[in-house]
């Protein structure tokens, strides 16, 4: 394969943070490039057609492999966390200090494994979990599908083993295996997702994860391990080198995805100017000659993510709901401007099954948010709280940074285990009081202390009913308090 140059990667897991860059600098690869004539024949109109193509397909692939890189294989990234098929645990409360990700998750404490699967599948095992709480593990292949799900909403909270094998891979499953989960790609990552309750739970969170195992299959058998995959040269990057090289890393990661059915035609496309078909040589020569071509198809692409974004919501009182979705291959089904949206958007992001979204910067009429000027409520009425069949939580961050903010009470979200705590209205209704400033003290218990300047809102479902999917849940407004 091709030669890449030596460089180092600080991305971190979550793509609303500085993955983002990734995605930003990809873009800036139809930028900077030397004035040229554009060649006047077919081939030149059919190039910019394929590069256009060959982004919006790759693009997940590219990202993926840079958080991959910088996670698992790059032993000097600030980012590294561990090891092909070691597990690596995040167990805390995250608080405004923590500004490394934008919109910080404080629900669901993070465990991850990136996977190997090329001389044998990995067994994923999960202990006990308490029925009250919530767990999942999601399983990411290369290709940003979610080719797998399991945990306290699918597969209930039972000890169990899990294999993950790779798309090859024709063994026997062996006896203690509950479910099998096949990537389409030698290369995965396995997220598992903690509730924490309540700050004072997350001794709680450690114990469950570290019940949490990840191993090969030859050590879950206590059997002799099988001859080791080849050692891979992996390249390394970085924003820059992604811009100005990303058909180089879409075409080295290709040759561990093996194409599917519906990649037939994408993947002619590609190999028809020299990606994934072992001879990149001949991509060198295509584009020495038609450059600006491939930029043009870049920019459009990029284009193209940048609409179908912005088109992937709708409105409900003032609230804006993804109507995009992750999912597995069956999912997608071809439809490679959704999956490039989705990783654009916020890469590794669960099933709208498992987890919904919703957020706002604005009231209902499109006013923004501002804590140092207003104050606002949020009114649950009776029987009509997120209709989630395991938790919601809401978050409060500053809309300008979209980091945790500090408070006197050092309170950032409001949850449904706190319902408990909470005063209700006489109608049974609950009402959350957003503001910069403590309310009057019979309503500190519902206090949800706000920014002061502009607010930026995340409501969490995990579990989200299909109520709250297709919009028959009336989520309530924000409503301005009169001053």
């Amino acid at each position: 394969m091709q030669t890449f140059n030596h460089i180092s990667l600080r991305i971190p897991l979550w793509p609303r943070g500085k993955v983002l860059l990734l995605a930003a600098a990809l873009a800036a690869l139809a930028t900077g490039i030397q004035a040229q004539e554009a060649a006047p024949d077919a081939e030149a109109a059919r190039i910019q057609s394929v590069a256009e193509e060959a982004y919006i397909y790759g693009l997940p692939i590219v990202m993926n492999y840079a958080v991959m890189h910088s996670y698992a294989v790059d032993k000097a990234s600030p980012q590294f966390k561990a090891p092909f098929n070691q597990l690596h645990h995040e167990a805390r409360v995250l608080t405004p200090k923590d500004t490394v990700i934008v919109t910080p998750n404080s629900d669901t404490p993070y465990s991850m494994s990136w996977l190997d699967l090329r001389a044998e599948p990995v067994v994923i095992s999960v202990p006990a979990v308490d029925p009250k709480r919530y767990y999942s593990v999601q399983l990411v292949d290369g290709n940003t599908f979610n080719y797998g799900i399991f945990g306290s909403l699918s597969t209930g909270h039972a000890p169990g083993n899990y294999l993950a094998v790779g798309p090859d891979w024709q063994g026997e499953v062996p006896p203690g295996i509950s479910k099998v989960f096949r990537s389409t790609t030698q290369f995965s990552l396995t997220i598992f997702r903690t509730q924490l309750i309540g700050p004072s739970d997350i001794e709680a969170v450690k114990q469950v994860q570290a019940g949490y195992r990840v191993q090969t299959l030859s050590a879950f058998l206590k059997k002799p391990a099988p001859p080791a995959a080849p050692t891979v040269n992996f390249p390394k990057i970085d924003k820059d080198l992604a811009k100005t090289n990303f058909f180089a890393y879409l075409d080295f990661a290709l040759q561990f995805a093996p194409a599917g059915p519906e990649e037939k035609d994408i993947r002619n496309k590609l190999a028809s100017i020299g990606i994934g078909a072992g001879n990149f040589d001949q991509f060198k020569a295509v584009a020495g000659k038609y450059r600006q071509q491939l930029g043009l198809g870049v920019k459009a692409g990029d284009d193209k993510l940048t609409k179908a974004i912005a088109d992937s919501g709708e409105r409900r009182s003032g609230w804006q709901f993804q109507t995009l979705s992750f999912g597995d291959r069956a999912h997608f089904a071809g439809n490679w401007l959704q999956r490039a949206a989705l990783a654009k958007a916020g890469i590794f992001g669960l099933d709208a099954t498992e987890a919904l979204y919703p957020m706002t910067r604005t009231l209902p009429n499109g006013e923004p948010l501002d804590g140092s000027k207003h104050t606002y409520t949020l009114t649950f009425a009776a029987g009509q709280l997120p209709p989630a069949r395991a938790f919601w939580s809401l978050t409060m961050y500053d809309g300008a940074t979209q980091f945790l903010i500090e408070n006197p009470i050092n309170r950032y979200l409001i949850n449904s285990p706190m319902l408990e705590g909470m005063a209700k209205n006489p109608d049974g209704s609950i009402t959350l009081y957003l503001q910069k400033d403590a309310p009057a003290a019979d309503k500190v218990a519902n206090w949800l202390p706000a920014p002061n300047g502009p607010i930026y809102l995340v409501l969490r479902l995990y579990g989200p009913d299909k109520s709250a999917l297709n919009g028959e849940w009336k989520n309530p407004p924000l409503v301005q308090v009169a001053q």
